[in-house]
């Protein structure tokens, strides 16, 4: 009797995951067919440690290169000056932006030809008056994938809102809504392109969905990109963006721009719009996200804020302060140092120092950036003092039991509506539960504000010893250089800012260099936590990733964090020229 043959079925797999591949196809098929890499550099790329310069370059022409070389306030001035066009500049974003996804996953969405045909019509308008739109004409500006843009996807990344827009309820508006700073970037002259990938929740401090998966840090590979506006960091260091939107809740515009060695601004929330934006938990209203702006310049975080200030968001959206860019303030603390950052009035800047929040050490390279900025501003005659503030622990506990208060009911709202699963790394943190009752909601805020005032009586107390206050102050933004992938424990650092609503700026730093940033066998860690982050570190691994610091104000001295970053910036760069110099000079004495 002939054997049986018995057939095994292969299950399909779950609709969720076909929808985000034929999303995932349709993004790749919106690039033009000459900016497609083939299967040989895709292979080369995944090689790579750093996609950066170089070898991005390599798929660029000279005048690209040229064009993408530059940052946004030249931009808009050769734009302003005719000698480049606006469709020359947004053609060479929009190429670059396209190698940089295909190397790095950065992108969640992609309109080119929409942006190429503004930046058309801008040229029209420029030909026939004589003069630009706005401030930011023809400047091509990347979006976070919660700002609406009208005939596009806002997915946030999660699947079920594939083919609409993320809290339009009516299916009838899919792609006809435009976010309040979409519309101010327009009417300024912006050119919109891409938006950039995020990771699932918001809630993350890497860029990893069920979207597109994961986005890692262009200049070293072996770590992540941050989040939550990772895509925007990536981007950014492939040099496919100048000037960007994101948004912050926890760290979310300062760890991607600390992770990929660029800048941004956190500014107190309410400073700009936030109305018609996508966003997780929304009703969440405590301590709210805010819209914050990453740069490959510190003239670019200012050059944004400038020029939506000037639209006035504050008549559009009721949760905008009506607080227009105070260039009185910016020039007050500019003047108190010459262009090389050293003092040159009666009162220097007085700077704290945050060295270790006292629960989790930070890395090697980090301790040493702090070093580096200290020294360089004591050195360029201004004061530095220690920062021993209320314990950042107890504000990072406040802040995170408001992010999980509603028991992570919006984020499965979301999840089911695909059936897709919470990602591995967030199962655990955000699996469903009870909300909290409003009586311990209610104590939580008491809980915050008191914080909140403990803190700001700590900053009052520095003008206590020689009657000047702490300007602002240096800390980190994160306890390493980036991280390694699935190694981000510790988010106090970032997290206790956004309970205190300051306005914080991040500055690029140095790198981590494994000749220099050895470990340190003596320290012994003072906690569990503490340990797991100091056994992180490799210095082989984290090597070549950018070092970063946050500049911290208080609540809305956005100008303010701004004019001290540019001091410590250019401080920072001439101690580190003169350090190259001396140590040129004695090479010549040596070799004499």
């Amino acid at each position: 009797m002939p054997s049986e043959v018995v057939t095994m079925r292969v299950p399909s797999p779950p609709s969720w995951m076909a929808r985000a591949a034929a999303k995932r196809a349709d993004t790749l098929n919106k690039i033009p067919p000459e900016w497609r890499l083939g299967p040989a550099d895709l292979a080369e790329a995944e090689k790579q440690k750093d996609l950066t310069g170089p070898f991005i370059q390599q798929f660029l022409d000279a005048d690209e290169i040229s064009i993408v070389s530059n940052d946004s306030v030249q931009l808009v001035e050769d734009i302003k000056a005719a000698k480049l066009s606006a469709v020359q500049v947004t053609s060479a974003f929009c190429k670059t932006a396209a190698i940089a996804h295909q190397i790095s996953n950065c992108l969640h969405e992609i309109f080119f030809d929409q942006a190429i045909e503004r930046a058309a019509w801008l040229d029209a308008q420029f030909a026939k008056n004589g003069s630009t739109v706005g401030p930011l004409h023809g400047l091509p500006i990347s979006l976070k994938d919660q700002f609406h843009v009208k005939g596009v996807d806002t997915t946030m990344g999660y699947i079920g809102w594939i083919g609409s827009n993320l809290g339009i309820s009516d299916p009838q508006q899919a792609h006809k809504v435009e976010s309040q700073i979409t519309t101010e970037l327009l009417s300024l002259g912006a050119v919109l392109y891409c938006k950039t990938s995020l990771p699932q929740t918001l809630l993350f401090g890497e860029t990893k969905n069920n979207l597109i998966g994961e986005t890692l840090n262009p200049n070293n590979r072996n770590l992540s990109c941050g989040g939550s506006s990772g895509g925007e960091g990536a981007l950014q260091a492939l040099r496919g963006s100048t000037l960007g939107i994101g948004t912050d809740i926890g760290g979310s515009v300062r760890i991607p721009a600390a992770f990929n060695g660029i800048y941004s601004l956190k500014p107190t929330p309410e400073r700009l719009s936030y109305r018609g934006a996508a966003n997780n938990n929304p009703g969440e209203n405590t301590y709210r996200s805010t819209v914050g702006i990453l740069s490959t310049s510190l003239e670019g975080l200012d050059l944004l804020l400038r020029a939506d200030l000037s639209t006035k968001p504050w008549l559009r959206d009721p949760a905008v302060v009506p607080i227009p860019f105070r260039d009185d303030v910016a020039r007050e603390y500019e003047l108190r140092a010459n262009p090389d950052g050293t003092a040159n009035s009666a009162v220097p800047l007085k700077l704290g120092v945050l060295w270790t929040d006292g629960a989790v050490q930070p890395h090697p390279p980090i301790t040493r950036g702090l070093k580096i900025v200290a020294e360089a501003m004591r050195s360029a005659g201004h004061k530095i003092v220690d920062w021993n503030p209320p314990v950042h622990a107890v504000g990072k506990d406040i802040h995170l039991a408001f992010l999980k208060a509603d028991g992570a009911h919006d984020i499965h709202s979301q999840l089911d509506l695909s059936g897709e699963p919470l990602i591995p790394e967030l199962q655990e943190t955000f699996q469903l539960r009870e909300p909290m009752n409003l009586l311990e909601c209610q104590d939580l805020t008491l809980q915050g504000l008191q914080y909140e005032a403990e803190y700001s009586d700590y900053w009052n107390s520095t003008a206590e010893e020689d009657g000047q206050i702490v300007d602002a102050v240096i800390m980190p933004v994160a306890p390493h250089a980036a991280v390694v992938p699935g190694k981000y424990y510790h988010t106090a650092y970032t997290e206790v800012i956004n309970l205190l609503n300051y306005s914080v700026v991040v500055i690029p730093v140095t790198k981590a260099d494994k000749l220099v940033d050895k470990v340190d066998s003596s320290y012994q860690p003072s906690n569990d936590l503490d340990r797991m982050n100091w056994e992180a570190y490799d210095p082989e691994i984290y090597d070549g990733g950018p070092v970063s610091l946050q500049i911290v104000g208080r609540k809305f001295e956005e100008e303010k964090v701004l004019s001290i970053a540019k001091i410590v910036a250019s401080a920072t760069r001439m101690a580190r020229a003169k350090a190259t110099a001396a140590k040129t000079d004695s090479r010549i004495i040596r070799d004499a």
